[in-house]
């Protein structure tokens, strides 16, 4: 049914809404790793010296 809607020509703002979305929730997981590991990089570099 979701798919059926998303498919017509009226429901294309909220495919690209849904797809948005889907990104959105994509990325958060590598940015917060991401985040983590220039944490860990720099905090471990900084022992080192």
């Amino acid at each position: 049914m979701c798919r059926a809607v998303l498919e017509s020509e009226e429901g294309q703002s909220a495919a690209e809404g849904i797809n948005d979305g889907i990104v959105y929730l994509m990325a958060i997981p590598y940015l917060l790793i991401g985040g983590l590991g220039i944490f860990m990089y720099r905090k471990y570099s900084h022992l080192k010296k």
